[in-house]
This record gives C-alpha cells, sequence and structure tokens, in this order.
C-alpha cells in the first residue's frame, strides 16, 4: 500500500515536449502506478503516424484546435471530428491515427493506463492518411 501523501504531485504545464513515436508532441505532466497524464500536441497541417498499442489504454480529451481521429478495431472503423470538448477512448488492440487539417494547434489531454512504459510500445499500422509531409487539404479531399 502507498503511503497518502507521498505521491502527491503538483506543477505547470512546461514548453518543453517529447517527440512521440506518432510524431505529436507530449509534454508528461504527472504518473502515478496506475497511470499518467499528458498533453499531446499536434502542430497545423500534420499528419501522426498510424499506430497500434501493445499494452496501454487511453482516454482523450480535446480542449483546443480541431482536427479528425481515425479508429479502427476488430473490423469497425470511424473517423471521429475532433474539437474542445469532445473525449474518446483507444482501448487495447485500437489501430488510430488522427490529423489537423487547420491553421491552429490541436491539443489533447490524454490518460495513460498503466503508465507509459517507452517507444517499444506502438507498432506501427496502415491508417487512412499519408504521414510523409505536411497535410495539405488537396491530398485530403482525394484519401476520402
Amino acid at each position: 500500500m502507498h503511503d497518502i501523501g507521498r505521491d502527491f504531485q503538483s506543477g505547470n504545464l512546461r514548453p518543453e515536449f517529447i517527440k512521440a513515436p506518432d510524431g505529436s508532441e507530449i509534454r508528461l505532466l504527472h504518473e502515478l502506478h496506475m497511470g499518467g497524464m499528458s498533453e499531446c500536441t499536434l502542430p497545423p497541417n500534420r499528419v501522426s503516424v498510424a499506430i497500434k498499442h501493445k499494452t496501454v489504454e487511453e482516454i482523450w480529451l480535446c480542449t483546443a484546435g480541431k482536427g479528425e481521429i481515425w479508429r479502427s478495431q476488430n473490423g469497425v472503423e470511424e473517423i471521429l471530428p475532433l474539437s474542445p470538448g469532445v473525449s474518446l477512448t483507444i482501448p487495447l488492440n485500437t489501430c488510430f491515427q488522427f490529423r489537423n487539417p487547420y491553421s491552429e494547434p490541436l491539443k489533447i489531454v490524454i490518460a495513460t493506463m498503466p503508465p507509459w512504459p517507452g517507444d517499444s510500445e506502438i507498432s506501427e499500422v496502415q491508417g487512412p492518411w499519408k504521414t510523409d509531409k505536411p497535410f495539405d487539404k488537396a491530398s485530403a479531399e482525394t484519401a476520402n
């Protein structure tokens, strides 16, 4: 059993970030024994790498900007618009990819359970959008 008070954490969001394996920017907020929380930023006109997690699940809350996320699991897939207030889950064994075709950064607060184990956590998968260059609306329209 953990000592109450010993795990108290607090802080402020910092400008420094870690480049995630999917190409987004991650600012770790806090981690406890059962999970962690971070802010994810996808800069304007960018598309993440399509991935699948091996051991973690996530809950997302969009806090700023707009974009889209593709999720696929067991033959069911969807593309969900993202805007402030939209929340979603990334269950285990879900393939996903997200994009920001707009001029403002897309920001998402992410709860990860259990805590992020490292970059070996992901497997790249085939997603609906190309990631080899910054997002451009002409190629997005042909991809849909």
